[in-house]
């Protein structure tokens, strides 16, 4: 399917993006959409005819656990309620700990890259499969960007992504910017994994912004598209022309004006990328003619013997992962995950620097996330809520949601006696009673408090 030029949907941009020319389509984000019921921003724009595609960021494919099916049941809702021709999610695992390992369940809060090892690509496929099964049309998954990477690892990212397509038949959602982050983080050649990976699987292509500190590129989508993600998206078009291709931006919105110029600058980066009508097949061509001279050799089990109809490798692909092989998987997520948010000493054979680089990464992820949804906690402490948010998740490790998150947080700050002003420290124990109680408080009460606070600041 043809989407053309794109742009993810937020509601601080709403407006901007309804006013923008030349949309073609927009994706949002699965899991901040009701199942039942779309904002009015997005019912204007199917309306117009504009396609809408839910982006899912918290089913953790990569994960040693089989999709959750109410999870899936909730992407596949919104895939109905939005008529969208597909869905897409993220090549990563975002949790971890649970039955597998007898520990407690962990939450990541952020997309964490799975292990390029035949057990994990053995996992993901099962899990992939799990949930095309379950949805009701065509699912894409994306590439991640990563600051850390794992140690032992037997396949290269296209290669990976190469054996992901042949096994499930999964399409791709090539994020450019985050080939470009793992260039400048991994020393991974972007060109290379393009080479590698089956571009004519391509669904369509992320683009988006970053910025580069002390030497590690950070994937903040609040940033403007740089020139080398501009390069790495005239890679990609050199070989394939790509169904769809949207900008991506989640935070530091931009007026409508600049977002503007950011798809203008995608559209003509594509235009001048366009291999010519009389420079031969093009390079996709080429690839699907020697499949296995593109991809190079891959180390690893040697395939099994394909039937004249092809049902033998069939069925080799589909034969369900060895438990073994999840609890190994499971054990080795949990570890790392509990370096990165416990504290417990780092998995051996990673990069410990990295691995600090992305802990503080994944805390401030959660500090900002947190006050998004809870936006009473920061106008409560003030410039000491990212210190206090600190001080908290170096030692309580996400379990639940972001809501249960900012509740415990607010928990955790009271019971060490903070905030020193009394005020603050008065107005955050009523939120944290109004929201942690079987059931919010009478507007008497709510009007009350307010009115102790106001002479009390007084």
């Amino acid at each position: 399917m043809e989407l053309g030029i794109g742009i993810g949907w937020r509601p601080e941009i709403a407006a901007e993006v309804e006013s923008l020319s030349g949309i073609d389509w927009v994706e949002a984000v699965a899991e901040n959409l009701c199942a039942d019921h779309l904002p009015d921003s997005l019912v204007r724009l199917r309306e117009r005819g504009v396609t809408v595609v839910p982006h899912g960021v918290a089913l953790g494919l990569g994960g040693a656990d089989r999709p959750a099916p109410d999870r899936l049941a909730g992407l596949a809702a919104r895939a109905e309620l939005l008529g969208a021709p597909l869905v897409t999610e993220h090549i990563a695992f975002v949790r971890a700990g649970g039955p597998l390992t007898a520990s407690p369940r962990l939450e990541a809060g952020h997309l964490l890259p799975v292990p390029r090892t035949w057990d994990a690509l053995d996992v993901l496929c099962e899990n992939v499969r799990i949930a095309q099964d379950s949805l009701p049309v065509p699912l894409a998954l994306e590439n991640i960007a990563a600051l850390i990477t794992w140690p032992g690892e037997e396949l290269t990212e296209g290669q990976f992504l190469a054996e992901l397509v042949e096994r499930t038949g999964v399409r791709l959602l090539i994020d450019v910017a985050n080939l470009h982050t793992n260039h400048v983080n991994l020393g991974q050649d972007p060109a290379k994994a393009l080479d590698e990976l089956p571009v004519e699987a391509i669904a369509y292509v992320h683009v988006a912004g970053g910025v580069e500190k002390n030497g590690v590129w950070h994937d903040t989508h609040a940033h403007p598209v740089s020139e080398p993600v501009l390069e790495v998206l005239a890679e990609l078009r050199s070989r394939v022309d790509p169904p769809g291709v949207l900008l991506e931006r989640d935070d530091a919105f931009p007026p409508g004006a600049e977002l503007a110029g950011e798809l203008d600058a995608i559209r003509a980066t594509l235009r001048k990328a366009a291999p010519s009508a009389d420079a031969g097949p093009d390079r996709a061509a080429a690839r699907k003619a020697a499949p296995s001279a593109a991809r190079g050799p891959v180390a690893g089990p040697d395939p099994a013997p394909a039937s004249d109809d092809g049902a033998g490798a069939r069925t080799a692909a589909s034969a369900p992962v060895p438990a073994c092989t999840r609890d190994r998987t499971a054990v080795a997520q949990t570890a790392l995950l509990s370096a990165l948010v416990a504290g417990t000493p780092a998995p051996e054979g990673f990069d410990h620097r990295r691995l600090r680089v992305q802990s503080r990464a994944l805390a401030a992820k959660r500090a900002d996330v947190v006050a998004k949804v809870a936006p009473d906690l920061p106008e409560i402490l003030g410039d000491g809520y990212r210190a206090a948010f600190r001080a908290y998740a170096g030692s309580r490790p996400m379990s639940g949601g972001y809501r249960r998150d900012a509740l415990d947080f607010a928990e955790h700050v009271l019971i060490a006696g903070g905030p020193a002003d009394p005020v603050a420290r008065r107005r955050l124990t009523y939120w944290w009673q109004d929201r942690s109680g079987a059931r919010p408080p009478r507007r008497t009460t709510r009007l009350v408090r307010a009115a102790r606070a106001v002479l009390v600041g007084k």
